[in-house]
């Protein structure tokens, strides 16, 4: 714990999942929204795991979320020769710049390393000053969607 944050596996918190649903609708619009591909509650529902990909951690505040992120086997196509990936990070807007972005970090990296991997990657087109403080290195850019994508990895 640190300045009050906690951090704790989503499977121990499901009720937190329409919150969570919520936050991602909001910040990625495009595929979370309506008409998007991709649906919030399913793949919040998936993180709920414990023990196997993809996990789910959450940062939580005098009993309130303020923070998740989730470890996955896979995250971008091209790239699905590395695994496991550090994906779907989000802090609270009126939380961020409090360390609690590097603390969901640290959770994924120890849920990566005690399920017996080495190595953990992560593909970001807004989170590389929060990843390089982490000790992550950039292994390429490429373009993924339409956007300048760093790709990331770490030795664990």
């Amino acid at each position: 714990m640190c300045n009050g944050i906690s951090i704790a596996t989503l499977a121990l918190h499901p009720q937190l999942v329409p919150v969570l649903c919520g936050w991602f609708e909001a910040e990625w619009p495009s595929y979370y929204g309506p008409g998007g591909p991709g649906s919030a509650q399913r793949d919040i529902e998936a993180y709920a795991n414990q023990g196997t990909l993809p996990v789910g951690v959450v940062a939580l505040k005098d009993g309130s979320v303020c923070g998740v992120a989730a470890l996955k086997a896979e995250s971008i196509a091209s790239h699905a020769h590395l695994s496991p990936w550090a994906a779907a990070g989000f802090v609270h807007p009126s939380l961020r710049g409090q360390g609690i972005g590097g603390l969901l970090l640290d959770a994924l990296e120890e849920q990566a390393r005690s399920l017996g991997f080495v190595r953990i990657y992560c593909g970001t087109s807004t989170a590389q000053s929060l990843l390089q403080r982490s000790g992550w290195k950039l292994i390429e850019c490429i373009s993924h969607e339409g956007k300048r994508l760093g790709i990331y990895g770490k030795a664990l």
